[in-house]
Parts: structure tokens; C-alpha cells; sequence
């Protein structure tokens, strides 16, 4: 039997049963929640440790996770219980993605040479969600070895409107007009 790497079919099974339920945000918090402890590197051995007890696992994620969704909570105790906690990170990541198709928003991430203003941003955004024809919400960050203009991935799509990308056309063109 193949062994899940990912957490899609976990993240797949909470988005069907959430969207069931009608309880997307409740879902998305709780696991966001859950993520977020996953970060505790001291928690996450003892929780990986096989002689500390099930029961005092099962106390210690009630105490510290607080007041979550009931069914993420045992989401998060089927995953205690497989040795698998740590996989909440990805399944978050997962059913953000499944959320945010099911509300027509597509994530783009967008790189610049120099910070973006409201209005770049606003624009950018335009402009890629008439390609993709769909509401983008871009991560925009900074990287000035592009030297100008934008780097956009949106999915599997790369945009690259940069100047580096530009001289490196430039200059491929003339080293084969020089031959």
C-alpha cells in the first residue's frame, strides 16, 4: 500500500466535510491552529516520543489548541495517533488552496526589484486575473537581481516581465547575430 507523502487526500477529505457541513472558515482556523503548533519543535518530540501515553497527547492538544472545530480536533488526534502531526502544515497549505479555487481566487506570487505600492499591487493583480480570468491575490517580495520589472507565477505559469530575463535575450541575440 502506497504511504501518503502529502497531506492532499487528508486536506481533500476536510474540504469535502467542511463544505458538507458548511463550516469552510471554522475548518481553515482549526488547522491553521494546529499548524501553528506543529511549529513547536520541543512539542512535536514529544508527541513523535511512543512511550509518552496516548491519553496525556490527547490532554496536552485539548490544552494548548484551546477551542477548535471538534472534527479538526480529531483530525489532529488521528494524525497524533499515526505519528503524523507534523503533516498539518501541509494539509493547512492544501485546503487553503481547495478553499480559495472554491471561492474563484487563484494565489500568484510576484517578484520585484523594488517593494510594491497599493497601486502595483492593485494593477498587477488586474492584469493577471484577466490572464488567468479569475480574482488574484498576489505575495508580492523583492528581489533586486531582477533588476526591474516583475517575476509572476500563478500555478504552474511563470510571467517573466524582468529586465534580467530582457539583457539575457538581449544578449543571447547578439552573441547568434556575432556568429
Amino acid at each position: 500500500m502506497r504511504r501518503i507523502s502529502s497531506g492532499r487526500r487528508y486536506a481533500q477529505a476536510a474540504f469535502e466535510l467542511a463544505l458538507e457541513r458548511n463550516e469552510l472558515e471554522s475548518w481553515q482556523e482549526g488547522l491553521g491552529k494546529i499548524a501553528d503548533l506543529t511549529k513547536d519543535e520541543e512539542l512535536m518530540a514529544l508527541f513523535q516520543n511512543p512511550r509518552f501515553p496516548f491519553d496525556v497527547k490527547r490532554n496536552l492538544l485539548q490544552k494548548r489548541l484551546g477551542e477548535i472545530n471538534p472534527l479538526s480536533f480529531n483530525l489532529a488526534l488521528l494524525l497524533a495517533s499515526k505519528g503524523r502531526l507534523r503533516l498539518t502544515g501541509d494539509i493547512f497549505q492544501q485546503y487553503n488552496g481547495l478553499l480559495d479555487a472554491h471561492r474563484g481566487i487563484e494565489r500568484a506570487k510576484v517578484i520585484s526589484a523594488l517593494p510594491l505600492g497599493d497601486e502595483e499591487s492593485k494593477a498587477i493583480s488586474r492584469r493577471l486575473g484577466e490572464i488567468v480570468d479569475r480574482k488574484v491575490v498576489i505575495d508580492a517580495q523583492v528581489d533586486s537581481s531582477i533588476i526591474g520589472g516583475f517575476i509572476a507565477w500563478i500555478g504552474d505559469m511563470l510571467i517573466d516581465g524582468s529586465i534580467r530575463q530582457r539583457l539575457e535575450a538581449l544578449k543571447k541575440n547578439m552573441v547568434e547575430a556575432g556568429r
